[in-house]
């Protein structure tokens, strides 16, 4: 699942660098995968935002494509939690849907106290309601093909790289890098091979 993650941020242009991946359980994460962007940043472009949703998939694509649909299990709830959001935003509040031009379809969530947002009922059309729910859907369907291409196309770097996690754990964004191209992580106690793919 992690290897997924990581692998998807390490082949799809638009995503932030790749500076750490662990097996190594989180709070309610069997795993973790971080990407840092490289500075301070205050918005997300489509490009980005793009990027975003196939690293969310890429967790569920790699288990998928590995123990095939009988095996998904709950794992990815919060990466799929997280793709709806993202791709809802970007459709109901960001205006990047072609389909809904420039208009807003979200009230602002943070204005609840005082009954301010209680008072305030959304009108949408039936037919804008569908329009939306088609987009978000084209936009997570898009995150999802992205994903499936790359981990498909890289399959041997796919195992590679859960190889290489499952011998140390925990990767830094070079280490994976490394793994990936079959070179020696480079630790100590690392005899200089490369690592199996499992």
């Amino acid at each position: 699942h992690e290897a997924g993650h990581a692998l998807v941020s390490l082949h799809v242009e638009g995503c932030d660098p790749l500076h750490k991946v662990t097996i190594i359980p989180r709070g309610r994460a069997l795993g973790v995968t971080w990407n840092l962007p490289e500075r301070d940043r205050y918005s997300m472009n489509m490009k980005q935002m793009k990027a975003r949703l196939a690293l969310c998939f890429g967790g569920r694509i790699a288990e998928q494509l590995i123990y095939g649909n009988d095996e998904l299990n709950t794992g990815a709830a919060n990466d799929i939690q997280q793709a709806t959001d993202m791709a809802r935003a970007m459709v109901m509040e960001y205006c990047m849907s072609p389909k809904l031009g420039w208009l807003r379809y979200r009230d602002n969530q943070e204005e609840v106290f005082l009954g301010h947002s209680v008072a305030r009922s959304q009108n949408v059309s039936a037919e804008t309601s569908r329009l939306i729910d088609e987009e978000v859907r084209r936009f997570v369907e898009e995150g999802e093909t992205k994903a499936r291409q790359v981990l498909t196309d890289n399959i041997d770097e796919l195992h590679s790289l859960a190889a290489a996690l499952l011998e140390y754990e925990t990767l830094s964004g070079d280490e994976a890098r490394k793994a990936i191209k079959g070179e020696s992580i480079g630790r100590d106690g690392d005899t200089g091979g490369t690592v199996a793919p499992i």
